[in-house]
């Protein structure tokens, strides 16, 4: 079973295209005309080992907004295509990341209940020209369409590119660990019988 998804989306405002594969080796080609963005995709790849092809061009004269939420948009799609019926997965992932000075903590559940608890403050409102708030929209969209229970801590940090960095590692990693299939389970990780 090739736990894989392809995902396109065009709007007046934003042209993305996605391949995601959840078993793959941290592989990755991504290609956006937000800079931040591409980094912590590329993070978020390596350190989850999916592998992970984006071309994403938007309005970025205006800002990094559309662009950003769309990619949110189209990896969530991506990941709940790619997760087919849930069976034999683990459903839960925790994990903890520090960078340098800040400690990040991402714990997911793959419940088919989307929510976003995001506890953490920013010291700076820009890293480069990259509006920091976006990342709270990043996530939101990507547990809105993923359909995921998505809690983000950052615990504490002085650095904002350390703090989302950490944020996006974390998040590659509990992804990973809650998107393994366990050959001991049968059906999905319920008792209701359905994620």
């Amino acid at each position: 079973m090739s736990r894989k998804a392809t995902v396109s989306r065009e709007t007046n405002e934003t042209n993305i295209s996605l391949t995601f594969h959840l078993d793959g080796e941290g592989l990755n080609q991504i290609k956006t005309n937000v800079p931040f963005m591409t980094h912590m995709l590329d993070l978020f790849s390596k350190h989850g080992h999916f592998n992970l092809q984006v071309e994403a061009k938007g309005d970025v004269e205006i800002d990094d907004h559309h662009t950003t939420e769309d990619i949110g948009i189209v990896l969530g799609q991506a990941i709940k295509e790619a997760l087919g019926d849930k069976k034999g997965i683990h459903r839960y992932g925790n994990s903890f990341v520090p960078m340098d000075d800040a400690l990040a903590q991402v714990i997911i559940d793959l419940s088919n209940r989307p929510h976003l608890e995001f506890r953490g403050d920013f010291p700076s409102g820009k890293v480069g020209t990259f509006d920091t708030e976006l990342v709270h929209e990043f996530l939101w969209k990507l547990a809105l369409e993923a359909r995921m229970n998505l809690h983000v801590i950052v615990h504490y940090g002085q650095n904002t590119h350390h703090m989302i960095e950490a944020i996006f590692k974390a998040l590659g990693r509990a992804l990973k660990e809650a998107t393994t299939i366990n050959p001991k389970f049968e059906g999905v990780l319920s008792t209701k019988g359905l994620l």
